[in-house]
């Protein structure tokens, strides 16, 4: 456990923010989710606004640092595919 005043300080924040991160990612996960399976049903209507969607939440993701740009990139990229495909 940390004895100084900061260190206390800093294992705090550190717990706040991957919590924040985690609940972030998971939704994330949860838009992609979405998005595939409006992929599988071939409604491109639907699949177009939740692709917009998840590029933002990834790009949001990618601007805070929870995760890398590339990641975002391919990911964003993968699912346009996808989407252009049906």
């Amino acid at each position: 456990m940390a004895n100084h005043k900061s260190a206390k300080k800093r294992a705090k924040q550190s717990i706040v923010r991957n919590e924040r991160n985690t609940a972030r990612k998971s939704g994330v996960k949860s838009a992609i989710k979405k998005l595939r399976t409006a992929i599988t049903e071939g409604n491109k209507q639907t699949a177009g606004e939740l692709l917009v969607n998840a590029q933002r939440l990834l790009a949001r993701l990618a601007k805070t640092g929870v995760i890398k740009h590339n990641a975002a990139a391919r990911k964003t990229s993968r699912l346009a595919d996808a989407v252009n495909k049906l």
